[in-house]
């Protein structure tokens, strides 16, 4: 007999249905280890080449630090650290811990602490991207409190190692067919061995922002000029993508998707702006190429309208806004359902790149990660004391060691503190 449940019964069932398995698997790997640490300071520190972002540093009474990364600036996290640890409104005095009842607390009870992270609103609403640092830095400390790597807590891998895609931003001139072939020589005999970039749009043709008129004919011939020089220096040796921030109307986030068509582009990223609307739900039922989106908007709550409708095809969270590691397993379980993929966007630290590619081990319908290795100078490679990332063909393999597995370099951090921020305040 035939099935009459619509995608939106579905999705409601699905919702109703218990937490999933890997916070079961969790539970069960932890329990042994449960009330033996307390938290005693949660600190944030700014590195002066991260610009969306700071670095969060969790201590214990056993000695043991958890690392992670906001989606903030080192100020901003700081003032929410402040409000989450102390409760600087009436009747936060009831709170122990902070409202957010962190301070004391064990670190384990992970699911517990985000829950209650999200839940506030007085004075201001959860600051999401400040909690996602926090969340990320509580799954390092579980892993070196259980002695297992993050990704074996969140259930296991289903891969070998994270797929990753790069930028084409070295790339300075993409209406030059001899830069576009130097280009595509270089790229290729780089070790890390990266076969899909993303190019911005603004390589292609100016663009306005935060909002740009809707586009024009000669614009869109420049679009495709400008793809389709990158396409033939390839062949069809790379995936190339396009990527833009949120600058578009609805007509034109389908003009820009059917101008690259023909060119087989892997994705078109962020064309409309962040929030859900039906001009998302048009642009997909006119655009033929996959359309991607995500990387600013805060957990399962703001990711649900666009998969209830069908209006994107690759949903692509951010760990450090959407949630940390437990707000982006919390949208892959969910966008599982209805056979989407996840990816990551990444332009983050060495703690944000590793707690994505943990993640990505642990999560069925996972696409790929961004990344920002392998760039100029390898800068981002230097945050370890231990073995630099070990990127080949694409692929980061993830340290099979307790927690994130990364040693974090502190002479580093201290050589790229941002000017006039305190260390670890």
């Amino acid at each position: 007999m035939s099935s009459r449940w619509s995608r939106r019964q579905l999705l409601k069932a699905a919702i109703a249905a218990p937490a999933g398995a890997w916070l079961s698997h969790y539970k069960a790997l932890a329990a042994p280890f449960a009330g033996q640490v307390k938290i005693t300071a949660i600190k944030a520190m700014q590195l002066d080449f991260q610009f969306d972002g700071c670095l969060i540093k969790i201590e214990t009474d056993a000695g043991l630090v958890g690392y992670g990364e906001t989606g903030t600036n080192g100020a901003m996290a700081r003032s929410h650290l402040v409000h989450m640890a102390t409760g600087e409104f009436p009747g936060s005095s009831k709170y122990v811990g902070g409202p957010a009842g962190l301070i004391g607390a064990d670190p384990l009870a992970i699911e517990k602490h985000f829950y209650r992270m999200t839940s506030l609103q007085h004075p201001f609403m959860a600051p999401m991207a400040t909690i996602a640092g926090i969340d990320i830095a509580l799954w390092d400390l579980a892993g070196k409190i259980t002695g297992q790597p993050v990704y074996k807590l969140l259930g296991g891998s289903f891969r070998d190692a994270c797929p990753m895609y790069s930028h084409g931003d070295a790339l300075d001139d993409m209406h030059d067919k001899a830069k576009c072939r130097d280009w595509v020589a270089y790229v290729k005999a780089q070790p890390e061995g990266f076969r899909a970039f993303k190019f911005n749009i603004d390589q292609a043709f100016p663009i306005e922002r935060p909002f740009h008129p809707t586009v024009t004919s000669e614009e869109m011939r420049k679009l495709y000029r400008a793809f389709a020089n990158v396409r033939e220096a390839a062949g069809d040796s790379l995936d190339i993508g396009v990527a833009c921030h949120g600058e578009f109307d609805t007509p034109s986030a389908i003009a820009i998707s059917k101008a690259v068509e023909p060119l087989n582009v892997m994705f078109v990223e962020d064309a409309l702006n962040v929030p859900y609307s039906d001009g998302w739900l048009t642009y997909r039922r006119n655009s033929r190429v996959p359309i991607l989106t995500g990387e600013k908007l805060e957990r399962l709550r703001e990711f649900k309208p666009f998969i209830d409708t069908g209006a994107i095809d690759i949903a692509h969270p951010d760990v450090s806004f959407a949630g940390g590691i437990t707000g982006a397993r919390k949208i892959a379980e969910y966008c599982a359902i209805t056979r989407n993929p996840i990816a990551l966007h990444n332009v983050g630290t060495l703690v944000r790149t590793y707690a994505s590619a943990h993640l990505s081990m642990a999560v069925q319908n996972f696409y790929r990660s961004e990344s920002w290795l392998g760039r100029p100078g390898r800068l981002r490679e230097q945050m370890t004391t231990g073995a630099p990332p070990a990127v080949k063909d694409g692929l980061l393999r993830v340290p099979d060691k307790p927690g994130l597995g990364l040693d974090i370099a502190e002479p580093f951090l201290r050589k790229q503190l941002k000017k006039g921020e305190p260390w670890w305040s």
